[in-house]
Protein backbone atom coordinates (compact mmCIF):
# COMPACT_ATOMS: atom_id res chain seq x y z
CA UNK A 1 0.00 0.00 0.00
CA UNK A 2 2.86 2.36 0.84
CA UNK A 3 4.48 1.70 -2.53
CA UNK A 4 1.23 2.25 -4.42
CA UNK A 5 0.55 5.48 -2.57
CA UNK A 6 4.06 6.72 -3.28
CA UNK A 7 3.72 5.82 -6.96
CA UNK A 8 0.44 7.73 -7.22
CA UNK A 9 1.84 10.80 -5.49
CA UNK A 10 4.96 10.92 -7.64
CA UNK A 11 2.92 10.26 -10.78
CA UNK A 12 0.81 13.32 -10.07
CA UNK A 13 3.84 15.41 -9.17
CA UNK A 14 5.77 14.63 -12.38
CA UNK A 15 2.77 14.56 -14.68
CA UNK A 16 2.51 10.82 -15.23
CA UNK A 17 -0.91 9.35 -15.85
CA UNK A 18 -2.60 7.99 -12.71
CA UNK A 19 -3.15 4.25 -12.46
CA UNK A 20 -6.73 4.41 -13.70
CA UNK A 21 -5.60 6.18 -16.88
CA UNK A 22 -2.94 3.61 -17.74
CA UNK A 23 -3.68 0.61 -19.98
CA UNK A 24 -4.62 -2.34 -17.76
CA UNK A 25 -1.90 -4.53 -19.28
CA UNK A 26 0.81 -1.94 -18.60
CA UNK A 27 -0.24 -1.53 -14.97
CA UNK A 28 -0.40 -5.29 -14.49
CA UNK A 29 2.99 -5.89 -16.07
CA UNK A 30 4.96 -3.34 -14.03
CA UNK A 31 6.97 -6.12 -12.49
CA UNK A 32 9.33 -9.02 -13.15
CA UNK A 33 7.88 -11.75 -15.36
CA UNK A 34 9.20 -15.20 -16.25
CA UNK A 35 8.31 -16.30 -19.79
CA UNK A 36 8.12 -20.07 -20.30
CA UNK A 37 7.90 -21.87 -23.65
CA UNK A 38 5.39 -24.75 -23.54
CA UNK A 39 6.79 -26.98 -26.26
CA UNK A 40 3.95 -29.44 -26.75
CA UNK A 41 1.08 -26.95 -26.85
CA UNK A 42 2.52 -24.02 -28.79
CA UNK A 43 2.17 -21.40 -26.06
CA UNK A 44 4.21 -19.25 -23.71
CA UNK A 45 3.22 -18.86 -20.05
CA UNK A 46 3.92 -15.50 -18.38
CA UNK A 47 4.56 -15.89 -14.64
CA UNK A 48 4.36 -12.95 -12.24
CA UNK A 49 7.42 -13.58 -10.08
CA UNK A 50 5.98 -11.68 -7.09
CA UNK A 51 3.01 -14.01 -6.77
CA UNK A 52 4.33 -16.99 -8.79
CA UNK A 53 1.09 -17.20 -10.72
CA UNK A 54 0.49 -17.36 -14.47
CA UNK A 55 -0.92 -14.03 -15.64
CA UNK A 56 -1.09 -14.80 -19.37
CA UNK A 57 -0.86 -17.69 -21.83
CA UNK A 58 0.30 -16.54 -25.26
CA UNK A 59 -0.16 -18.60 -28.46
CA UNK A 60 3.02 -18.78 -30.56
CA UNK A 61 4.28 -21.22 -33.21
CA UNK A 62 4.68 -25.01 -33.27
CA UNK A 63 7.00 -26.48 -30.61
CA UNK A 64 8.37 -23.30 -28.98
CA UNK A 65 11.71 -23.89 -27.33
CA UNK A 66 14.20 -21.06 -26.81
CA UNK A 67 13.27 -17.81 -25.04
CA UNK A 68 15.20 -14.55 -24.77
CA UNK A 69 14.23 -11.05 -23.64
CA UNK A 70 15.50 -7.65 -24.73
CA UNK A 71 17.44 -5.71 -22.08
CA UNK A 72 14.67 -3.13 -21.78
CA UNK A 73 12.14 -5.89 -21.04
CA UNK A 74 9.84 -4.79 -23.85
CA UNK A 75 10.16 -7.79 -26.17
CA UNK A 76 10.46 -11.57 -25.87
CA UNK A 77 11.89 -13.67 -28.72
CA UNK A 78 10.70 -17.31 -28.91
CA UNK A 79 12.01 -19.95 -31.32
CA UNK A 80 9.39 -22.29 -32.84
CA UNK A 81 11.12 -25.52 -33.84
CA UNK A 82 8.57 -26.91 -36.29
CA UNK A 83 7.28 -23.57 -37.60
CA UNK A 84 10.81 -22.55 -38.62
CA UNK A 85 10.27 -19.07 -37.25
CA UNK A 86 10.57 -16.80 -34.24
CA UNK A 87 7.64 -15.19 -32.43
CA UNK A 88 8.12 -11.70 -30.96
CA UNK A 89 6.01 -10.92 -27.90
CA UNK A 90 5.17 -7.41 -26.72
CA UNK A 91 5.44 -7.65 -22.92
CA UNK A 92 3.10 -4.70 -22.32
CA UNK A 93 0.20 -6.54 -23.96
CA UNK A 94 1.49 -10.15 -23.91
CA UNK A 95 0.62 -10.55 -27.57
CA UNK A 96 2.68 -11.63 -30.59
CA UNK A 97 3.54 -8.57 -32.67
CA UNK A 98 5.80 -10.19 -35.29
CA UNK A 99 6.73 -13.58 -36.71
CA UNK A 100 10.17 -13.88 -38.30
CA UNK A 101 11.08 -16.70 -40.73
CA UNK A 102 14.50 -18.19 -39.93
CA UNK A 103 16.20 -21.52 -40.73
CA UNK A 104 14.97 -25.06 -40.23
CA UNK A 105 14.34 -26.20 -36.65
CA UNK A 106 15.39 -23.10 -34.70
CA UNK A 107 16.33 -24.00 -31.12
CA UNK A 108 18.27 -21.43 -29.12
CA UNK A 109 18.06 -17.64 -29.09
CA UNK A 110 20.04 -14.86 -27.42
CA UNK A 111 19.73 -11.07 -27.59
CA UNK A 112 22.76 -8.78 -27.55
CA UNK A 113 23.20 -6.57 -24.45
CA UNK A 114 22.33 -3.45 -26.43
CA UNK A 115 19.16 -5.12 -27.70
CA UNK A 116 19.94 -4.56 -31.38
CA UNK A 117 20.34 -8.14 -32.58
CA UNK A 118 19.02 -11.62 -31.76
CA UNK A 119 21.05 -14.74 -32.59
CA UNK A 120 19.06 -17.91 -33.42
CA UNK A 121 20.51 -21.42 -33.85
CA UNK A 122 19.03 -23.43 -36.73
CA UNK A 123 19.67 -27.10 -35.97
CA UNK A 124 18.83 -28.66 -39.33
CA UNK A 125 20.83 -26.04 -41.27
CA UNK A 126 23.91 -25.98 -39.01
CA UNK A 127 23.86 -22.20 -38.94
CA UNK A 128 22.79 -19.14 -36.99
CA UNK A 129 20.32 -16.48 -38.14
CA UNK A 130 21.00 -12.91 -37.04
CA UNK A 131 17.85 -10.81 -36.54
CA UNK A 132 17.83 -7.02 -36.53
CA UNK A 133 15.42 -6.31 -33.67
CA UNK A 134 14.51 -2.86 -35.01
CA UNK A 135 13.09 -4.33 -38.21
CA UNK A 136 12.57 -7.93 -37.05
CA UNK A 137 14.24 -9.24 -40.19
CA UNK A 138 17.16 -11.64 -40.72
CA UNK A 139 20.22 -9.67 -41.80
CA UNK A 140 22.73 -12.51 -42.17
CA UNK A 141 23.26 -16.24 -41.65
CA UNK A 142 26.43 -17.71 -40.13
CA UNK A 143 27.63 -21.32 -40.65
CA UNK A 144 28.61 -23.02 -37.37
CA UNK A 145 29.05 -26.62 -36.18
CA UNK A 146 26.71 -29.59 -36.39
CA UNK A 147 23.29 -29.37 -34.75
CA UNK A 148 23.71 -26.00 -33.01
CA UNK A 149 21.66 -25.92 -29.82
CA UNK A 150 22.15 -23.15 -27.25
CA UNK A 151 23.62 -19.69 -27.82
CA UNK A 152 24.69 -16.89 -25.48
CA UNK A 153 26.23 -13.46 -26.02
CA UNK A 154 29.06 -12.13 -23.86
CA UNK A 155 28.12 -9.31 -21.46
CA UNK A 156 30.02 -6.77 -23.58
CA UNK A 157 28.25 -7.96 -26.74
CA UNK A 158 31.42 -8.70 -28.69
CA UNK A 159 31.04 -12.47 -29.11
CA UNK A 160 28.31 -15.09 -29.36
CA UNK A 161 29.07 -18.64 -28.19
CA UNK A 162 27.14 -21.48 -29.85
CA UNK A 163 26.97 -25.01 -28.41
CA UNK A 164 27.08 -27.52 -31.28
CA UNK A 165 25.54 -30.70 -29.89
CA UNK A 166 26.37 -32.77 -32.97
CA UNK A 167 30.06 -31.84 -33.27
CA UNK A 168 30.87 -31.62 -29.54
CA UNK A 169 32.27 -28.13 -29.71
CA UNK A 170 31.50 -24.45 -29.31
CA UNK A 171 31.63 -21.93 -32.17
CA UNK A 172 32.71 -18.41 -31.22
CA UNK A 173 31.18 -15.69 -33.39
CA UNK A 174 32.59 -12.18 -33.61
CA UNK A 175 29.42 -10.08 -33.52
CA UNK A 176 31.08 -7.15 -35.32
CA UNK A 177 31.84 -9.24 -38.41
CA UNK A 178 29.39 -12.11 -37.83
CA UNK A 179 32.07 -14.66 -38.59
CA UNK A 180 33.30 -17.67 -36.58
CA UNK A 181 36.72 -16.81 -35.13
CA UNK A 182 37.44 -20.09 -33.34
CA UNK A 183 35.97 -23.47 -32.39
CA UNK A 184 36.47 -24.96 -28.92
CA UNK A 185 36.21 -28.72 -28.22
CA UNK A 186 34.10 -29.49 -25.12
CA UNK A 187 32.27 -32.56 -23.79
CA UNK A 188 29.73 -34.84 -25.44
CA UNK A 189 26.58 -33.23 -26.81
CA UNK A 190 26.91 -29.67 -25.42
CA UNK A 191 23.57 -27.96 -24.87
CA UNK A 192 23.65 -24.49 -23.32
CA UNK A 193 26.06 -21.66 -22.50
CA UNK A 194 26.16 -19.01 -19.75
CA UNK A 195 28.74 -16.41 -18.76
CA UNK A 196 30.16 -15.32 -15.41
CA UNK A 197 29.38 -11.80 -14.27
CA UNK A 198 30.01 -8.97 -14.81
CA UNK A 199 32.58 -9.29 -17.60
CA UNK A 200 32.02 -12.76 -19.03
CA UNK A 201 35.53 -13.93 -18.22
CA UNK A 202 34.36 -17.55 -18.26
CA UNK A 203 31.73 -19.46 -20.22
CA UNK A 204 29.97 -22.45 -18.64
CA UNK A 205 28.86 -25.10 -21.16
CA UNK A 206 26.63 -28.05 -20.22
CA UNK A 207 27.62 -31.41 -21.72
CA UNK A 208 24.45 -33.52 -21.85
CA UNK A 209 26.05 -36.94 -22.29
CA UNK A 210 29.25 -36.28 -20.34
CA UNK A 211 27.36 -35.31 -17.17
CA UNK A 212 29.65 -32.33 -16.80
CA UNK A 213 30.14 -28.62 -17.37
CA UNK A 214 33.08 -27.30 -19.40
CA UNK A 215 34.48 -23.98 -18.17
CA UNK A 216 36.00 -21.88 -20.97
CA UNK A 217 38.38 -19.00 -20.39
CA UNK A 218 36.96 -16.47 -22.84
CA UNK A 219 40.26 -14.56 -23.05
CA UNK A 220 42.09 -17.41 -24.81
CA UNK A 221 39.09 -19.68 -25.57
CA UNK A 222 40.46 -22.76 -23.87
CA UNK A 223 38.75 -25.16 -21.46
CA UNK A 224 40.27 -24.56 -18.02
CA UNK A 225 38.04 -26.84 -15.91
CA UNK A 226 35.50 -29.63 -16.18
CA UNK A 227 32.97 -29.81 -13.34
CA UNK A 228 30.96 -33.02 -12.71
CA UNK A 229 27.23 -32.42 -12.28
CA UNK A 230 24.08 -34.56 -12.39
CA UNK A 231 22.76 -36.76 -15.18
CA UNK A 232 22.14 -35.14 -18.58
CA UNK A 233 22.77 -31.45 -17.76
CA UNK A 234 20.87 -29.11 -20.05
CA UNK A 235 20.10 -25.50 -19.07
CA UNK A 236 22.49 -23.28 -17.13
CA UNK A 237 22.23 -19.76 -15.71
CA UNK A 238 24.61 -17.73 -13.56
CA UNK A 239 23.58 -15.30 -10.81
CA UNK A 240 25.06 -11.79 -10.46
CA UNK A 241 27.21 -13.06 -7.56
CA UNK A 242 28.52 -15.90 -9.76
CA UNK A 243 26.78 -19.07 -8.75
CA UNK A 244 25.93 -21.34 -11.67
CA UNK A 245 22.65 -23.27 -11.61
CA UNK A 246 22.62 -26.35 -13.87
CA UNK A 247 19.42 -28.26 -14.67
CA UNK A 248 20.07 -32.01 -14.75
CA UNK A 249 17.38 -33.53 -16.96
CA UNK A 250 18.11 -37.14 -16.05
CA UNK A 251 18.50 -36.79 -12.28
CA UNK A 252 15.63 -34.35 -11.64
CA UNK A 253 17.74 -31.83 -9.80
CA UNK A 254 19.83 -28.68 -10.11
CA UNK A 255 23.55 -28.55 -9.39
CA UNK A 256 24.83 -25.32 -7.85
CA UNK A 257 28.44 -24.40 -8.68
CA UNK A 258 30.56 -21.61 -7.23
CA UNK A 259 31.59 -20.09 -10.56
CA UNK A 260 34.46 -18.13 -9.03
CA UNK A 261 36.40 -21.29 -8.20
CA UNK A 262 34.54 -23.99 -10.19
CA UNK A 263 33.53 -25.99 -7.12
CA UNK A 264 30.38 -27.90 -6.24
CA UNK A 265 28.10 -26.19 -3.70
CA UNK A 266 24.94 -28.27 -3.42
CA UNK A 267 22.21 -30.12 -5.28
CA UNK A 268 18.59 -28.91 -5.26
CA UNK A 269 15.81 -31.46 -6.00
CA UNK A 270 13.22 -30.10 -8.44
CA UNK A 271 10.50 -31.60 -10.65
CA UNK A 272 10.98 -34.24 -13.32
CA UNK A 273 12.89 -33.54 -16.51
CA UNK A 274 14.34 -30.09 -15.71
CA UNK A 275 15.56 -28.30 -18.84
CA UNK A 276 15.50 -24.49 -18.79
CA UNK A 277 17.01 -22.19 -16.16
CA UNK A 278 16.65 -18.43 -15.68
CA UNK A 279 17.69 -16.02 -12.93
CA UNK A 280 15.81 -12.93 -11.75
CA UNK A 281 17.69 -9.62 -12.19
CA UNK A 282 18.85 -9.47 -8.58
CA UNK A 283 19.70 -13.16 -8.52
CA UNK A 284 17.49 -14.00 -5.55
CA UNK A 285 15.31 -16.48 -7.47
CA UNK A 286 15.99 -19.15 -10.08
CA UNK A 287 13.22 -20.47 -12.35
CA UNK A 288 13.59 -24.05 -13.61
CA UNK A 289 11.27 -25.67 -16.17
CA UNK A 290 10.29 -29.23 -15.25
CA UNK A 291 9.52 -30.53 -18.73
CA UNK A 292 7.83 -33.81 -17.82
CA UNK A 293 6.02 -32.43 -14.77
CA UNK A 294 4.50 -29.48 -16.69
CA UNK A 295 5.52 -26.96 -14.08
CA UNK A 296 8.24 -24.55 -13.02
CA UNK A 297 10.26 -24.88 -9.81
CA UNK A 298 11.25 -21.63 -8.09
CA UNK A 299 14.49 -21.78 -6.10
CA UNK A 300 15.42 -19.28 -3.38
CA UNK A 301 19.13 -18.72 -3.98
CA UNK A 302 19.73 -17.73 -0.35
CA UNK A 303 18.60 -21.12 0.94
CA UNK A 304 18.90 -23.19 -2.26
CA UNK A 305 15.47 -24.66 -1.64
CA UNK A 306 12.36 -24.78 -3.82
CA UNK A 307 9.87 -22.24 -2.46
CA UNK A 308 7.14 -22.59 -5.10
CA UNK A 309 5.97 -24.83 -7.92
CA UNK A 310 4.03 -23.11 -10.71
CA UNK A 311 1.82 -25.16 -13.09
CA UNK A 312 2.29 -24.08 -16.71
CA UNK A 313 1.60 -25.66 -20.13
CA UNK A 314 2.63 -29.01 -21.56
CA UNK A 315 6.36 -29.77 -21.70
CA UNK A 316 7.90 -26.46 -20.65
CA UNK A 317 11.39 -25.97 -22.06
CA UNK A 318 13.03 -22.55 -22.37
CA UNK A 319 12.56 -19.77 -19.84
CA UNK A 320 13.72 -16.15 -19.55
CA UNK A 321 12.98 -13.41 -17.03
CA UNK A 322 12.06 -9.84 -18.03
CA UNK A 323 11.84 -6.66 -15.98
CA UNK A 324 8.72 -5.33 -17.68
CA UNK A 325 8.02 -1.61 -17.89
CA UNK A 326 4.77 -0.14 -16.64
CA UNK A 327 3.34 2.36 -14.19
CA UNK A 328 5.75 1.47 -11.37
CA UNK A 329 8.78 1.42 -13.65
CA UNK A 330 7.84 4.84 -15.03
CA UNK A 331 7.48 6.20 -11.50
CA UNK A 332 10.86 4.70 -10.61
CA UNK A 333 12.39 6.49 -13.59
CA UNK A 334 10.90 9.69 -12.19
CA UNK A 335 13.01 9.35 -9.06
CA UNK A 336 11.67 6.85 -6.51
CA UNK A 337 13.78 3.83 -7.39
CA UNK A 338 14.33 2.77 -3.77
CA UNK A 339 10.61 2.62 -3.07
CA UNK A 340 9.88 0.60 -6.16
CA UNK A 341 12.84 -1.75 -5.85
CA UNK A 342 11.52 -3.08 -2.54
CA UNK A 343 8.60 -4.61 -4.41
CA UNK A 344 10.58 -5.95 -7.37
CA UNK A 345 12.47 -9.24 -7.70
Amino acid sequence: ARVKATVAAVALAVGLAPAAALPAAAAQQARTVAYVANNSEGTVSAINTRTNTVIATIPVGIAPNGVAVTPDGNRVYVTNIFSNNVSVINTATNTVIATIPVGVNPFGVAVTPDGTFAYVTNQANNNVSVINTATNTVVTTIPVGTLPFGVAVTPDGTFAYVANTGSNNVSVINTATNTVVTTIPVGTHPRQVAFTMPNGDFAFVTNFDSNSVSVINTFNNTVVATVPVGTNPDGVAITPDNFAYVANFGSNNVTVIDADNDTFVTTVPVGTGPIGVAVTPRGNRVYVTDSTANNVSVINTNTNAVIATVPVGTRPTGVAVARVSGQEARAAAAGIDAEIDQSMD
